[in-house]
């Protein structure tokens, strides 16, 4: 099948294959002096795993994604890291124990010995805790990055199952954000969030039982005066920010759709002078993300201040009843201070869990996202039941199909149609007739909302995507190239394919003299999307791709609109050449390529209106004739 690709193969990159799109364009390669040192490291890199990623139509997890599911398939380094964290927290929660010990039994004793064993017990939990928190930090780290790989190849092989109608109608940009951001804002809730969490919450159990312990009375007056109002202020913040995150998330999808629009069409914005207009119109979706993260940051403001208010308050009720405590003799100095340590460790994770919230709702607004992706289902799926299409024919057939983008405003009305094995059959038509829509509906971009396209009676909604499209070549009005080498895009339908089978397909369209000419042949690497190409050279391309792809049926979609003269006279040749023994479906205004085919079909409003040979319908002085007398005036 056939719509652009191949990987990136090495060697400098020339303007072009010639033509206009090849003019005064510079060098960007790997300079020969530096090509020995990036083959060494090239060498050194490690080899990526090459794991089955199921992508599949008919099978795939369909379950809501949820943060559970997401990190459940590492469970085990999830329960070694929550270990660390238990350490690491005890270890950093027995600094005031060991005041409390250096003030009652070293410095009120006067014991030189106990304060040096206090202090070296200070340096031993120290060195401990900074190990621990080592490892803890190494172990997240690479769970962390795990995550981020296989839910990015995950998003991906999603985006790859789902059926071109979808991309239609979702802008590009907000995808990109899906796989990009997104992802980030999960790791973040895993790394700083989640597992900070752990510490904090882990923090907070402990200092509350060693409260508790040290004066069991003062510890609940303190924190029953503190707790309900931080618990109100956390119920508030969390109903506050969250519709607050979702919105942040949007915007910066938007910001993103806005930048990948720009940058694709920045040849019609040069053109048109609308440079000015597009930075304008970019400073006002940046400016609705700065406003959405303003709106957060107010709620912040109210929480964060709020709950630092809190704790001095508590802090100073502590000691204003603690201290009469200790004038009283039911309490010590030493015991004091260490509720007074235990106090502010009590309220710096709840200071924490503040800015942890803020990741925490920045990686649920993510995963709300993500789950309404990962929720999208093909609307062209691949039936369990469908079975490998045996190797065809090709003769085609839509039988009283009807089909519609938007429901309740058919494209095609009760169509029916053969295309008999071998046949080069043409479809004319105005633009909106519906002559592309019967293209797509053969290569079952979409299914038909009623009626029944078939390739040599099967319906292809009963065989498999790939038995169908290994057999299936495609050449569109606008063919796409990846930047790589002119070799893999050619290749792109059969990677496996040979040099020499390759340079036969650029023989076929007659592009191998200009192949030949270039300084690594059909290895040059070429632009991305073949910015540096003519229009005539991406068509040729993506026709010897084609070609290189042997499908039994080609379907041409206005494969010849966008060539000159001359280009168009090499491609009809070609066409004879390599149609030979295939079906071929033709979409073409240009009826000089439309005459050269065996039957010719006009489509008007949805509807075949007329069946026959180029002669027979110019005799019948029906629609085709006035199309081709109009045709030949200009012509």
């Amino acid at each position: 099948m056939s719509f652009g690709g191949g990987a990136f193969a090495g060697g400098p990159v020339f303007g072009g294959l010639g033509g206009q799109g090849g003019q005064n364009l510079p060098f960007a390669g790997v300079p020969t002096e530096l090509q020995e040192r990036v083959d060494e490291i090239l060498a050194t890199e490690p080899d990526v795993a090459d794991e089955a990623v199921d992508f599949s139509q008919a099978e795939y997890d369909r379950r809501p994604f949820t943060l559970g599911r997401f990190l459940a398939p590492h469970w085990v380094a999830l329960l070694g890291a929550l270990g660390l964290v238990v350490l690491e927290t005890i270890t950093l929660q027995a600094g005031p124990l060991l005041t409390k010990i250096a003030i009652d039994s070293g410095i009120r004793a006067r014991s030189t010995q106990v304060l040096f064993a206090v202090a070296a017990s200070y340096v031993v939990l120290i060195g401990l805790s900074m190990l621990i928190s080592r490892a803890r930090i190494v172990v997240t780290a690479r769970v962390g990055a795990d995550l981020m790989v296989r839910l990015r190849v995950r998003i991906f092989a999603h985006l790859q199952r789902l059926s071109l109608g979808f991309f239609t109608e979702e802008k590009s940009g907000v995808l990109f954000s899906r796989q990009t951001s997104d992802p980030v804002s999960l790791a973040a809730l895993f790394q700083e969030g989640l597992v900070q969490l752990a510490v904090q919450a882990l923090t907070l159990m402990i200092v509350t039982g060693l409260l508790v312990a040290l004066n069991a009375w003062l510890a609940t007056i303190v924190l029953l005066a503190v707790v309900p109002a931080m618990l109100l202020m956390t119920l508030w913040f969390r109903s506050a920010s969250g519709p607050r995150y979702l919105d942040v998330r949007d915007r910066i999808a938007d910001v993103l759709s806005h930048l990948q629009e720009s940058l694709a069409g920045v040849r019609i914005v040069t053109a048109f002078n609308r440079r000015r207009h597009n930075v304008i119109e970019h400073r006002n979706v940046v400016g609705a993300y700065r406003e959405a993260n303003d709106a957060t940051a107010q709620v912040n403001a109210v929480y964060g201040p709020g709950s630092e208010m809190i704790g001095i308050l508590g802090q100073a009720l502590l000691f204003l009843i603690g201290g009469r405590m200790v004038l009283r003799g039911e309490l010590t100095v030493g015991d004091l201070a260490a509720f007074a340590l235990y106090l502010t460790a009590f309220f710096a994770p709840i200071q924490q869990l503040v800015q942890l919230y803020t990741v925490y709702q920045q990686g649920t607004a993510a995963v709300v996202k993500l789950r309404e992706l990962l929720a999208e289902g093909p609307t062209v799926g691949e039936r369990t039941a469908a079975h490998p299409l045996p190797s065809i024919e090709g003769e085609i057939a839509l039988e009283n199909v009807t089909f519609s983008y938007q429901p309740g405003t058919p494209v095609l009305r009760d169509v029916d149609l053969r295309v008999r094995p071998g046949e080069t059959f043409a479809l004319v038509g105005a633009t909106g007739s519906g002559t592309s829509t019967i293209a797509k509906l053969v290569a079952r971009f979409y299914d038909p909302d009623s009626g029944v396209v078939r390739i040599d009676g099967q319906d292809l909604r009963e065989v498999t995507f790939e038995s169908l499209r290994t057999q299936l070549g495609i050449v569109p009005q606008e063919p796409f190239l990846f930047a790589g080498s002119l070799r893999d895009n050619v290749a792109f339908a059969r990677p496996a394919a040979t040099d020499d089978e390759v340079l036969a397909a650029c023989d076929a369209v007659g592009i191998r003299e200009l192949v030949d000419r270039l300084p690594y042949g059909i290895h040059t690497p070429v632009h991305e999307r073949g910015v540096t190409l003519s229009a005539g050279e991406r068509q040729l391309l993506a026709l010897a791709r084609a070609f290189v792809a042997e499908p039994r049926v080609l379907v041409l979609d206005e494969a010849t609109s966008n060539l000159d003269l001359r280009t168009e006279a090499l491609i009809e040749h070609a066409l004879d050449v390599v149609l030979e023994g295939r079906t071929a479906l033709i979409i073409a205004h240009r009826l000089a390529t439309a005459r050269r085919a065996d039957r010719i079909a006009t489509v008007h409003d949805g509807q075949i209106v007329e069946i026959g040979t180029h002669e027979d319908l110019v005799a019948q002085g029906g629609r085709y004739a006035e199309m081709f007398a109009t045709w030949a005036r200009h012509y």
